[in-house]
């Protein structure tokens, strides 16, 4: 498994125009993560570069290496990974979404996305979230999955659900 984070801090400041100086208004938003599927490709060695950019109002998105206490981010918590991609497949004309059990030998689809650090006065932050999953499909009957996807922040504020596009199992 392979994240690559980038960010692009929303940085509206003042600005010279004409030699003249003017400030811009802060962006107005939510502190709940926003996110957004871009793209779910497959790379020719077999695995798959999962894209999804984000916005955080409140600029705490991602977990350090260090935020492994609890209650909220040990290992066996809740919270302990920030990004969650749950397995769905299409079974008869539904999607039924394949609960995965670590104790079993069986690991989900979650992933600890890196800290995010906003530069300058305003904390909110825009970027995307590329993940490199070398394993995302399950042996089964049926032949078409999805991931439905959510992110959480530091306040554990949850993100809104996104769903990767349909693809078919190799």
């Amino acid at each position: 498994m392979k994240i690559k984070f980038q960010i692009a801090p929303i940085a509206l400041g003042c600005a010279a125009v004409l030699g003249l100086s003017r400030c811009l208004p802060e962006p107005n938003l939510p502190d709940n993560p926003l996110i957004e599927f871009q793209s779910f490709e497959l790379n020719p060695d077999g695995s798959r570069e999962l894209v999804i950019g984000f916005t955080d109002g409140d600029g705490d998105v991602g977990l350090a290496q260090g935020d492994t206490l609890p209650p909220n981010f040990c290992a066996a918590c809740e919270f302990h990974y920030n990004l969650k991609c749950e397995y769905q497949e299409l079974q008869d004309g539904q999607w039924v979404q394949i609960n995965l059990d670590p104790d079993a030998g069986q690991i989900p689809f979650y992933y600890r996305v890196p800290p995010a650090v906003p530069t300058g006065d305003n904390p909110a932050l825009n970027g995307t979230i590329a993940i490199a999953m070398n394993s995302w499909s399950l042996t089964s009957a049926y032949d078409s999955l999805r991931f439905q996807i959510t992110l959480f922040d530091r306040s554990l504020n949850e993100s809104n659900t996104v769903f990767t596009n349909v693809v078919l199992k190799p």
